[in-house]
C-alpha cells in the first residue's frame, strides 16, 4: 500500500486563527505543513514572510515544506533553514543557476525542491534530478488559490515518473494546485507521492475528517 503524503497549504487557513488551524494540522493525519511564500514580483500576489513562517515553525510538529515564488531565492536559503523550513523549493523559471541553488539548499540541512509552472516541460529537470528531492508540480498558475485543476498534469507526472526511473533517482512527486477527492487517486496512480491540498481541505465542514479520508483514498 503506498504512503500518499498530504500537505495541507497554510495559505488556505484563516490568518485570524492560524494556531487553531496548524494544531488541526498537528492533530490530523496530514504529514506536511506545505507553506507558499509569494512576492508579488514572480506572481502577483503577496503571501507572508518570515515572521508568519517563525510563527509557523514554532507550533508545527511537522515537516515544514516551503515553496517559495519570488525572485531570486538563492539570497534567502539561510534564512529560511534558519526560521526552520525541513523542505525549501524553488521555482525553475527563477533560477538563472539551478543546480548551485539546489546545493546551498542542501548544504543548509533541508531537503532541495524544484517547482515547475504549467508551461515547464518536464525534460528540463533531467540533468539534475538526482540533485532534486521533490519536484512542485504546479496542476494550476502559480500566485492565487481555487483555480481549476489544468487537465495535461497527469501526462506531465508519467513523464517525470520516467525520468527519475531511468536515472535512479529518488526523486518525489508533489502536485500543487486544485487537489481534491475527485483527482486525487488519479494523481497517486500517475506517480504523485505529494498531494498539497488548500481550499479542498480548509473550506471543508471537518477538516480533520476531510484529510483522513484524502490519506485513506490514496492509500492505493
Amino acid at each position: 500500500m503506498k504512503n500518499t503524503l498530504i500537505a495541507p497549504s497554510v495559505l488556505s487557513a484563516d490568518f485570524a486563527n492560524l494556531q487553531r488551524d496548524i494544531e488541526m494540522i498537528n492533530n490530523s493525519d496530514a504529514d506536511w505543513f506545505h507553506v507558499d511564500i509569494m512576492d508579488g514580483v514572480f506572481v502577483p500576489n503577496i503571501s507572508f514572510g518570515m515572521p508568519v513562517l517563525e510563527a509557523i515553525s514554532r507550533h508545527a510538529k511537522k515537516t515544514i515544506d516551503v515553496h517559495l515564488m519570488i525572485v531570486n531565492p538563492d539570497q534567502y536559503i539561510k534564512t529560511f533553514a534558519q526560521l526552520g523550513a525541513n523542505n525549501l523549493t524553488v521555482h525553475y523559471e527563477a533560477s538563472t543557476h539551478l543546480h548551485r541553488t539546489l546545493q546551498a539548499i542542501r548544504a543548509e540541512g533541508m531537503k532541495a525542491g524544484v517547482a515547475i509552472n504549467p508551461h515547464t516541460n518536464v525534460n528540463l529537470l533531467e540533468d539534475v534530478i538526482n540533485d532534486i528531492d521533490l519536484v512542485c508540480i504546479m496542476s494550476v498558475n502559480p500566485g492565487f488559490g481555487g483555480q481549476s485543476f489544468i487537465e495535461n498534469t497527469y501526462a506531465k507526472i508519467r513523464k517525470l515518473k520516467e525520468i527519475i526511473t531511468r536515472n535512479g533517482a529518488s526523486t518525489l512527486i508533489e502536485i500543487d494546485g486544485g487537489v481534491s477527492d475527485k483527482n486525487a487517486v488519479q494523481l497517486v496512480e500517475a506517480g504523485a507521492d505529494v498531494l498539497v491540498a488548500g481550499n479542498y481541505v480548509f473550506r471543508a465542514e471537518n477538516p480533520v475528517t476531510t484529510i483522513a479520508g484524502l490519506k485513506k483514498l490514496t492509500a492505493i
